[in-house]
């Protein structure tokens, strides 16, 4: 993998369901070592550009081009919102966050060092036989992103897997992706609607408003204009931190 090529490219990319258009005209490169959060409100088309990025999604126009080495299956990881498994099922750690080893093959041994490699990235060492029903749900969430990386992935795609969170685990997850991206050249697109979030971790964002995406450097895309564009009058509800952290980013741009 080229570590200055993109490892995806959109160009003139529209999407939509059954003839309905939800996105015209996405441009956005994404390098390796990326941190890049989907951001917008509800309903604005993060997740159908999700979809589209993990080839779930057929462009409606445009194109989307990838680097030829995501298309081996442990290349990529995704992470989705919530974990499907039976609750009834009796489940470790260990069971749970291996189902991410499915259709890759390796030795006993390699299995056993991509887990322990996996749940000490994300603050879970030690905790290979505990019961996955009994962690704390922001424990559980980690679960969900050990099960992506333990492909060993260099491109891995999360579907808000904050929602939900308290503060503290929420913030102990997103620090520990964003480790994974300075650390280990992880390349992360993070789908949230949390302007918090992209102000403290991202080094890219893409802001989703009125069918169109804003993308590009944080420090170019949180400017207050373009925030009002995506959130409206609801940009008043926004947590004042943030405003005042994308203030400040506006302040450094000007000098």
């Amino acid at each position: 993998m080229n570590d200055t090529a993109p490892v995806i490219k959109t160009t003139g990319l529209a999407l939509g369901y059954g003839g309905h258009s939800v996105l015209e005209s996405v441009e956005i490169e994404v390098r390796r070592g990326e941190f890049w959060l989907l951001l917008g409100p509800n309903g604005t088309g993060k997740t159908t550009l999700l979809r589209a990025l993990l080839g779930q999604l057929a462009p409606a126009s445009g194109r989307i081009e990838r680097d030829p080495e995501l298309a081996r299956p442990d290349r990529v990881g995704f992470v989705p919102q919530r974990c499907d498994i039976d609750p009834t099922l009796p489940t470790t750690v260990r069971e749970f966050v291996s189902l991410g080893l499915v259709g890759i093959p390796c030795t006993a041994g390699d299995r056993r060092e991509r887990l322990a490699w996996a749940l000490e990235r994300l603050g879970l060492a030690g905790k290979e036989r505990d019961d996955y029903w009994s962690l704390s749900g922001g424990q559980r969430q980690r679960c969900l992103v050990a099960r992506a990386l333990v492909r060993r992935p260099r491109f891995i795609l999360l579907d808000e897997p904050t929602a939900g969170l308290d503060l503290p685990s929420r913030d102990a997850l997103l620090r520990a992706i964003a480790r994974l991206t300075s650390e280990e050249q992880l390349t992360v697109i993070f789908v949230t609607h949390d302007l918090t979030a992209a102000v403290q971790f991202a080094t890219h964002v893409a802001l989703f408003a009125g069918g169109r995406v804003i993308a590009g450097p944080r420090e170019t895309v949180l400017m207050t204009e373009n925030l009002q564009r995506a959130f409206g009058d609801a940009i008043r509800f926004v947590d004042l931190a943030a405003r005042d952290a994308t203030i400040a980013i506006e302040e450094q741009g000007e000098r």
